[in-house]
């Protein structure tokens, strides 16, 4: 290996370290003094409970374990959002858990919470998997009320979600394993099976204090709402059991009884491993995103060996498309190409740019997935849409529509690594967040904004400096150079997947060895919804 891959990989190992160690601080959610309170209340923790109801055998794809990272300092911070979940297996059958975790705050929604939990029931939704809710919850942050309880995508569209579900014949399971008050009850009960646990489970609408402070009676929680009165004077739930492991237990003697399912049949044959090895991906990525590489080369590393035929090879190379296997699975790839630009004044630049052509290839080749039915995989490493007299004179704007056309209305599941930059229109072009992939995730090496960090610092100073000047007032070299990096900072912390992941712009930022299996469950996921919509564009410019 030459000394730059090994500096590329050294690079990237130093961030995947980076990753794992910001990981291993939110596992321990509010932290182990609140683990051991967990404990001595005969509780086992969100992750304790995941761990002991999943399928060992399978993956756990961790959604969100990066939510709400670096935020609510004042708060005392909100590890994970407050909520474990992701994608598992439970008895076998791929399915949802969403698990509050009642370290945090005791398990209260913050604005994050609720957004978290939103987007696990719109996995649930698009895929048509199974979704189990293991509640341990204090309900809404009430000093944070007005950003979590009366907007159309707050707390209150998670029952709205639990009914939809119904309709759509999702299966829903809740388990009551600590509190769920007040408008968090209706959940379990919007579910199609309730199961409590003695002791530590209750549901009601307004808990003992609150009560009596409002009608006088006194009573304690467990008479209350506790698993005898809801199982056997109400009849709200339909199981109690002792334990939390019996509780834990029995989901997985539901999940086994399930019927048959309906499956879209996405084409799947054999799992082969990359003809470059997992281990190639550490030293695709150039340090810093500085330098170009071949995509192809990455790919090699990515996709089963011997699998990818690239289509329109000689064309519009920027954008490097084809069809390939992952884990077995059929794929269309649309993966950026970095090149070196030259500017007017004959300085070379880099950039991940998307050209006249490469956007007329990439619309062609999504539409092709569409006709075939073949997910889509999208790696982005995209600094935008080429600007200048040259791309505008020959329709850049009206290519780029197309491309964004057909990225939105696509039928079939779309996925998405930013593995590098994603600036701007090239966001939208290459399936970000906005257009609906049914995973989103990055690499520790991404970057996301409207523009590069260098580009909008330099833009937004002479911005400030105009300001100054109209108000009579100059700014030195010193001065200049103090405002660009102070902005140039702000920015650089803006761009970062950290940054990203904490508001769940992306699910996950992940090691780049783990990309097959997140991809390979994601198409499974997919799989298991059979509806797929023939392929409508509306009205575009050709």
């Amino acid at each position: 290996m030459s000394l730059e891959l090994l500096q590329n990989e050294d690079w990237m190992k130093l961030l995947v370290s980076k990753t794992k160690q910001h990981l291993a601080k939110i596992h321990l959610g509010g932290g182990k003094k609140s683990i051991e309170k967990q404990h001595e209340r005969n509780k086992l923790t969100a992750r304790e409970r995941i761990q002991f109801l999943i399928d060992a055998d399978q993956p756990f794809i961790e959604i969100g374990a990066f939510a709400g990272f670096d935020m609510y300092a004042e708060q005392g911070g909100c590890p994970a959002g407050g909520t474990v979940a992701g994608i598992a297996h439970v008895s076998g059958r791929q399915c949802i858990v969403v698990a509050n975790d009642q370290t945090v705050k005791a398990g209260a929604w913050f604005p994050i919470s609720g957004k978290k939990n939103l987007r696990l029931q719109e996995i649930a939704m698009e895929n048509y998997l199974p979704i189990i809710y293991l509640v341990d919850s204090a309900g809404v942050y009430l000093p944070m009320q007005d950003e979590i309880f009366p907007d159309k995508e707050h707390f209150g569209r998670i029952f709205r979600n639990n009914a939809k579900m119904s309709a759509m014949g999702i299966t829903q399971i809740a388990a009551v394993m600590g509190a769920c008050v007040a408008g968090g009850a209706y959940l379990p009960i919007m579910s199609d099976e309730t199961l409590m646990v003695t002791g530590n489970g209750s549901i009601f609408l307004a808990g003992s204090y609150l009560v009596k402070a409002a009608i006088g009676e006194n009573i304690d929680n467990e008479t209350l709402g506790g698993a005898v009165t809801h199982t056997e004077i109400s009849g709200i739930a339909d199981y109690k059991f002792d334990t939390e492991q019996e509780c834990l237990s029995h989901i997985r003697k539901m999940m086994a009884k399930l019927g048959p399912h309906t499956y879209a049949h996405f084409n799947r044959t054999e799992s082969i491993q990359p003809k470059l090895g997992l281990d190639n991906l550490y030293s695709c990525m150039p340090v810093n995103n500085a330098k170009t590489y071949d995509v192809k080369q990455l790919l090699e590393s990515l996709v089963d060996a011997d699998s990818f035929d690239e289509f329109k090879a000689d064309y519009g190379k920027t954008i490097v498309c084809g069809y390939a296997r992952i884990d077995g699975w059929a794929v269309g790839v649309v993966a950026n190409q970095r090149t070196i630009v030259k500017n007017k004044k004959g300085e070379m630049q880099l950039g991940g740019v998307i050209y006249n052509d490469s956007a007329d290839k990439a619309a062609r080749f999504i539409l092709n997935c569409n006709q075939k039915k073949i997910p889509l995989v999208f790696l982005q490493d995209v600094t935008g849409f080429m600007v200048g007299s040259r791309s505008e004179h020959a329709g850049i704007i009206k290519d780029g529509a197309k491309l964004v056309n057909v990225v939105a209305n696509s039928v079939v599941p779309k996925f998405t690594i930013i593995t590098g930059n994603s600036f701007g229109a090239g966001n939208y072009a290459m399936c970000g967040k906005a257009y609906d992939p049914r995973l989103i995730v990055a690499w520790p090496s991404a970057k996301i904004a409207v523009m590069g960090g260098e580009q909008a610092a330099k833009t937004l100073l002479q911005i400030q400096v105009a300001a100054m000047k109209a108000k009579g007032l100059e700014a030195d070299g010193a001065r200049e150079k103090e405002l660009l990096d102070t902005i140039k900072a702000q920015y650089e912390t803006q761009t970062s997947p950290y940054y990203a992941a904490a508001r769940l712009w992306v699910d996950a930022i992940i090691d780049p060895q783990d990309t097959r299996t997140w991809i390979s469950q994601g198409i499974s996921a997919a799989n298991h919804n059979p509806h797929i919509e023939p392929l409508k564009t509306g009205v575009f410019q050709v």
